[in-house]
């Protein structure tokens, strides 16, 4: 079994994983999001996140609400291949699959000292970003990568296949 597989883990185990961190003084950043069909946007992404302090935890929407999100034909990937993925990129170290339709419950419970999201949202539309700052951490805007979409990855797939 491979190595990076280990990085998929519950909730708690994360906790624990994070607490530890913290006492050692490392800074933990959360990110979090569909990740259907990795590209280059998601990668430089995530390196980006990373780039943000010593540990990455991704917390990946089960399928369940990205469906609740995206519609009743997403995602493509299942949330167990969803969570490989990212868990094999060196820059991640942590993957918590979540079913909730969006990540408060588990910032609350990690309470990390970084939490990024893409360019894309304005932050008093990011979830979780008043609990991040009450508890003394930060919020930060990754810049928005343009030209890279699920979306449109999906599009061009029934385009030129279908």
């Amino acid at each position: 079994m491979n190595s990076y597989l280990n990085k998929i883990c519950t909730l708690e185990k994360a906790r624990e994983n994070c607490d530890a961190l913290k006492r050692s003084g490392k800074r933990i950043v959360f990110t979090n999001g569909c990740f259907d069909i990795l590209h280059p946007g998601h990668a430089r992404y995530l390196h980006a996140a990373r780039d943000l302090g010593d540990h990455l935890i991704v917390a990946l929407n089960s399928d369940r609400s990205v469906q609740a999100i995206k519609g009743s034909k997403r995602p493509i990937f299942p949330e167990k291949m969803r969570a490989e993925l990212l868990a094999a990129l060196e820059c991640v170290n942590c993957v918590v699959i979540f079913d909730e339709d969006n990540p408060l419950a588990v910032i609350r419970h990690l309470l990390p000292h970084v939490l990024a999201k893409g360019g894309d949202w304005q932050e008093d539309r990011i979830i979780g970003s008043d609990v991040v700052k009450a508890g003394g951490g930060e919020v930060r805007r990754i810049p928005f990568v343009e030209g890279y979409s699920t979306s449109d990855i999906i599009k061009t797939i029934a385009h030129r296949y279908c």
